[in-house]
């Protein structure tokens, strides 16, 4: 849906600047700030579903426990030693 809305020169030009930095058009910029003044003023979660990436594979490597950092970090620093 269209509609017109009216910003100051100075609101403009710094949204349009952070939704290039974000790699976001202005229209999806102005849409994520509404919903989120929507959400926090209402104090509902958020109706947006987040798809998260996945991958293939056999899961984890053997023997490394993914709730421990000091295995995770042992693991990593082994793949830099390779």
């Amino acid at each position: 849906m269209r509609t017109t809305i009216r910003l100051s020169e100075e609101i403009l030009q710094s949204a349009k600047q952070h939704a290039l930095s974000t790699k976001r058009t202005l229209t999806q910029l102005i849409q994520d700030a509404v919903v989120l003044l929507i959400e926090r003023e209402r104090g509902a979660s958020s109706p947006r579903v987040v798809s998260l990436p996945t991958f293939r594979g056999d899961g984890t490597y053997p023997n490394v426990d993914v709730n421990s950092n000091a295995a995770l970090r042992e693991r990593m620093e082994t793949f830099q030693k390779e």
